[in-house]
């Protein structure tokens, strides 16, 4: 049975009764048609398509027009053909439309006589007009031209849009597909062919909200279901009148449509201009239609406003006997309760599908609303993240049926019993399914995972409410857009949120407006809410006028405790609060630093830096300086801030460099010391091997072309395999990138939750070997160095207590410890003779330390901070490292001179540079968004891009490219003359550095705030990503090791302590432990020792072993 048999087969029982309705709720009394008229219209239709189509198959029609009298006439006239309806919105984005048109491959359009120019404009040059106008029919026929370059140009245009990196491969029957693709579980059996003979009924395309949009052909078999069980359901009568309020775009217009004009019953039709006026469409639907059956979104119902909906919609005598709401999660129960007058009889249901399966459940409301029941022929299942059912819990809804078969996109044949992954999260309880959220609408925030729809839920239930919408603005504010019942109290409002919901889901900001916006499928709009919370933001800027400094510290203390969450604290702050240690961290410091800009109007220089380094006082004086200029409103404080160099004695000043003389002469020795240096990122930098040392007999054998490898920060880490000898072979292995694009199989893209994926398959267990009290955190990444005499492997690390130690690494014993001026969060690197550890510290120091007894060679002065980790070019020996002061230095540590410096111009340099020997280039990042090529030798700019937001990330290159993370979300990738290759988006931003190593040759590594650990290819195409626990700030580590099964392994850490040992190649977990602190530190690995740096004081050393194998 297809619809236009069900049609007719009304049509014949009530002929001479009214189909269709028209109103333009004007002065134009409504018109309508018969059931009689509307089927010799659609027979005309039929005819003439029938003459002038060459259907050559499955044949498409698209229709380019708006809702009105002759609407049903023209559907059917197509399906008559028979062919399938493909609507088409005239208010739709060209680009939208054209790709759409495109990808469909239609090959006729029906165009409304009087949109034929907007038609023309939007489409030019795609179509020519191939046929007479039909004036009766009120449609002309475009066929498609057979040269189409640009119409393909606007496609790619589109696919850039809705993906910024790599189009994934189309579905195949029977596959579980790569991220943002529907994914498909098949049972045995037979194929639904979409060449069957007139099987298709309509075609859409999905709205490309969550990607690249989605073409779903679908077939009669699919909707006829429908259409009957819902009729039964609704009791549906030739007396009842229902309304066309979704858009032809939209599949629950399919249902408005033909539940109608398949029972014999009238469907009202009004302009898209009614639907959004209140007032004038309650009056048509309710006053003059007594509209009976109304199915809408509850964003639309919504629309009407609370007094409406009561007063007329859900009135004691409304028409009204079905409401249906589906689209969105179901309103709350209070709310839906306000609604309703209590002698109101209207039966409520709750409507659920997806497009990509147009088979849908449904319930007769009770209360809590669960999902329902599934409609006839529809199959139902939940599934937890490794696809088992799920009878009690939380998991994914798949939806389907044995003949529940549409087809997407390219699919010619799809297996019988397909069920297609929803996106859609549900609770399992009693055998009956709750809704608890959309997919895209899960965030991570404070280290909690929940769905902004709980929100949403809650703030519905409060009495002064009316509607409300949230949104994850840039992947950093959570906003609950209100629409207000009475005289709302913003601060109320949010305090009676915070006694409801947990910490983490209590909005950012409260913002009030006066309707929601929708989109044309009739749900809220999230794009045109992220632009009145723009608007809101730059009209606050505006309004923002501070009276003076007193002012302004109140202001800035009440920002200090909203950030961290301290506002129920009554205490007062100290002025020597600084913000890291008072809770915050790097993401809140970005919070507090744009609500501070925020509040006075005005970009202010450095602040970042201040905030991450400084106290609440200096923060406030530093915004002072900007501010206000006249020293009355400074308060008597000092302009400039004079540094104290505390702990050191014996001080020279010569200009900007001072000479610290050690307590015993120091010669530079003239002899090269050889040995090998690991750091965070995989940098590997092996130094002055001679042929001596690659004999077998020695410890430690390794390549001497040290200067053929593509980036000298970053040297990668070679495969470590014990030799009979006990000594270690090294393969110097060069990180190659051929031209060859990486076609990745999209089927393989895994992604591995943190709560299932180590309990099942690690075979890898850690213990610690020892640790090492440094008396305050260790936010440093340690500095591993293994000489190549017999002498013990060193582990160089710095700590906030402003202790510098060097720890044995096999036996954990303290080889030496020196106290420098101030905190310490730079990394050491080694130099290039191996006698000298350097290391910037908090008092704006370089301290060059000797790595024998860590006795003071020289310190360098700079004008702030220094939490830049240095890198030693190995061929000049000459240090390069960043300062808060926007200045790149560049030192020659045994002349004791800066050989030249750069000021960045674009904010404090946090990460380290970075050093390429093909080109020459030395690449820096900085707190104001800047990525930087320099030349090493003269420190002059060859090229910069600002990308908008910090750059904490320190970049990594190879011979190709060069990747650095940003605090946007995405790891950037650009060629070594500057040119943009391509980003990866992630939904948190990103600290991590890009780890590179030869051993996985062609993979790179980082981790985001998102709380995963990523994994792509050069190309920017995601491999695999697993799931931690919690936030991912540091920076991975790629190794392998005999002792290990020779796997190459990535170790990784999440910001809860959780230390990760994963399959570099899968993705899974092969071993997890977890230090009794927070971790901001990167791992290092030696053989089988993992060093790491601990918020709770200590540095750890963990051993790895296989499960059961420690002993041997």
């Amino acid at each position: 049975m297809t619809l236009q048999e069900l049609v007719n087969r009304a049509a014949s029982l009530y002929s001479d009764r009214k189909a269709v309705w028209f109103d333009e709720c004007n002065v134009k009394p409504p018109t309508f048609y018969t059931y009689a008229t509307v089927v010799k219209l659609a027979m005309e239709l039929t005819a003439f398509l029938q003459k002038h189509c060459d259907p050559q198959g499955k044949c498409e029609i698209g229709l380019y027009c708006y809702p009105g009298i002759n609407l049903p006439s023209w559907i059917l006239g197509i399906l008559q053909v028979p062919a399938a309806y493909s609507p088409i919105d005239p208010d739709a984005p060209p680009v939208l439309s054209s790709y759409f048109m495109k990808k469909s491959n239609l090959q006729y359009i029906l165009v409304e006589n009087d949109k034929i120019n907007k038609f023309r404009m939007s489409h030019v040059d795609y179509f020519y007009h191939d046929s007479s106008t039909i004036e009766h029919i009120g449609l002309t026929l475009f066929q498609m031209s057979s040269s189409n370059a640009d119409l393909n140009s606007q496609v790619d245009n589109v696919k850039s849009k809705y993906e910024p990196f790599k189009a994934m491969g189309n579905l195949q029957p029977g596959s579980t597909v790569c991220p943002d693709q529907t994914k498909v579980k098949t049972s045995e059996g037979g194929y639904m062919d979409i060449g069957q003979k007139y099987s298709l009924a309509y075609v859409l395309h999905t709205s490309g909200t969550t990607g690249i949009p989605k073409i779903v052909r679908v077939p009669h078999k699919c909707i006829v279901p429908n259409i009957q069980h819902l009729k039964s359901i609704f009791e549906i009568t030739q007396d009842d009148v229902l309304f066309l309020a979704s858009p032809l775009t939209f599949d629950p217009s399919v249902v408005e449509l033909f539940v109608a004009l398949t029972s014999g019953a009238s469907i009202l039709v009004v302009p898209n201009t009614i639907k959004m006026m209140p007032v004038e469409l309650s009056a048509a639907l309710f006053h003059h239609h007594h509209v009976t059956v109304l199915q809408a979104t509850p964003t639309l119902l919504r629309r009407f406003g609370a007094h409406i909906i009561k007063s007329t919609v859900l009135s004691a005598n409304t028409s009204l006997r079905v409401l249906a709401l589906g689209g969105e999660a179901f309103p709350v129960l209070n709310l839906l309760k306000s609604w309703k007058h209590k002698e109101n009889k209207t039966s409520i249901f709750n409507l659920y599908g997806i497009t990509e399966v147009s088979s849908w459940e449904i319930s007769l409301t009770d209360f809590p609303i669960p999902l329902g029941s599934p409609l006839l022929g529809t199959k139902v299942e939940v599934r937890d993240t490794n696809g088992s059912a799920v009878l009690e819990g939380e998991g994914q809804i798949f939806i389907g049926g044995e003949e529940r078969i549409c087809f997407l996109d390219d699919e010619i044949t799809v297996p019988l019993g397909t069920m297609r992954e929803t996106g859609d999260f549900v609770r399992v309880q009693n055998a009956k399914l709750f809704f608890l959220g959309r997919k895209d609408n899960q965030i991570k925030r404070h280290g909690k995972r929940f769905n902004i729809e709980c929100l949403q839920q809650a703030a519905e239930d409060l009495c002064q409410v009316e509607a409300c919408a949230v949104t994850w603005y840039q992947q950093e504010k959570l906003i609950l857009f209100v629409v207000p019942k009475d005289d709302l109290e913003k601060r109320e409002t949010l305090k009676e949120l915070q006694k409801r919901l947990p910490a983490h889901a209590v909005p950012d900001e409260l913002v009030l407006i006066k309707a929601l916006p929708l989109t044309s499928h009739g749900k809220v709009d999230i794009s045109e809410l992220n632009k009145i919370y723009q608007n809101h933001l730059n009209s606050r800027r505006r309004d923002s006028k501070l009276s003076g400094a007193e002012e302004l510290w109140e202001r800035l203390q009440y920002l200090w405790k909203s950030v961290l969450g301290l506002l129920g604290d009554s205490t007062g702050i100290s002025k020597d609060a600084v913000f890291l240690y008072s809770g915050g961290d790097s993401l809140k410091a970005l919070r507090f630093y744009d609500e501070i800009e925020m509040l006075v109007g005005k970009a202010v220089p450095g602040l970042l830096e201040v905030i991450l380094s400084r106290s609440i006082e200096e923060v406030y004086r530093h915004i002072l300086k900007i501010l206000f200029s006249d020293e009355d409103q400074l308060m008597n404080y000092d302009n400039v801030v004079k540094r104290k160099l505390s702990g050191n004695s014996g001080e020279e000043l010569h200009g900007k460099y001072i000479k610290l003389k050690s307590e015993r002469g120091l010669e530079v020795a003239s002899g090269l010391t050889s040995f090998i240096a690991l750091s965070r990122g995989n940098k590997f930098f092996p130094m002055n091997f001679t042929k001596s040392f690659m004999q077998p007999t020695n410890t430690v054998q390794v390549g001497v072309e040290l200067l053929q490898q593509p980036s000298f920060q970053h040297l990668v880490t070679p495969s470590i395999m014990k030799s009979h000898a006990q000594g270690y072979e090294m393969e110097n292995r060069i990180l190659t990138v051929t031209n060859k694009a990486n076609k990745t199989d999209c089927c393989s893209v895994q992604q591995i939750p943190a709560e299932c994926s180590h309990v099942t398959t690690a075979e890898l267990a850690l213990c610690i070997r020892w640790k090492s009290n440094t008396r305050k955190c260790v936010d440093a990444s340690p500095l591993v160095v293994i000489p190549s005499k017999e002498v013990s492997a060193s582990v160089y690390v710095g700590s906030h207590s402003h202790a510098m130690q060097a720890i044995d690494l096999d036996l954990g014993e303290i080889k030496w410890e020196k106290n420098l001026g101030d905190r310490i969060e730079s990394s050491a690197c080694i130099s290039k003779c191996g006698n000298f550890i350097v290391v910037g510290c908090y008092d704006g120091l370089v301290y060059v330390l000797q790595s024998s007894d860590g006795e003071i060679h020289w310190t360098f002065v700079t004008e702030d901070t220094v939490k830049s980790s240095a890198v030693v070019d190995p061929s000049s020996g000459l240090v390069y490292i960043g300062s808060h002061d926007q200045h790149v230095y560049t030192l020659d540590i045994y002349k004791k001179a800066c050989i030249w410096k750069l000021h960045c111009k674009g904010g404090a340099v946090f990460s380290s540079p970075c050093l390429s020997s093909s080109p020459h280039h030395l690449y820096v990042a900085t707190l104001g968004g800047l990525l930087l090529a320099v030349n090493p030798v003269t420190g002059n700019k060859i090229w910069k891009s600002f990308l908008g937001k910090p750059l904490f990330s320190s970049p990594h290159c190879n011979e190709k490219y060069v990747y650095v993370g940003c605090v946007d979300g995405n790891l950037y990738c650009y060629t070594h003359s500057g040119e943009k290759v391509w980003q990866f988006s992630t939904n948190g931003p990103v600290f991590s550095s890009p780890c590179i190593s030869s051993l996985t040759k062609q993979e790179i590594f980082f981790g985001s705030h998102d709380c995963f650990i990523y994994c792509c290819n050069m190309e920017g195409n995601l491999l695999w990503k697993f799931e931690a626990t919690s936030s991912v700030y540091g920076t991975p580590f790629v190794f392998q090791s005999g002792d290990l099964k020779n796997k190459i392994l990535l170790a990784a850490v999440s910001t809860d302590g959780k230390v990760w040992i994963l399959n570099a190649k899968s993705g899974t977990a092969e071993g997890v432990d977890k230090l009794p602190g927070e971790v901001f530190s990167s791992p290092v690995v030696w053989e089988t020792k993992l060093v790491v740096g601990c918020r709770n004081d200590y540095i750890y050393c963990l051993d790895l072993y296989i499960t059961g194998k420690k002993d041997s």
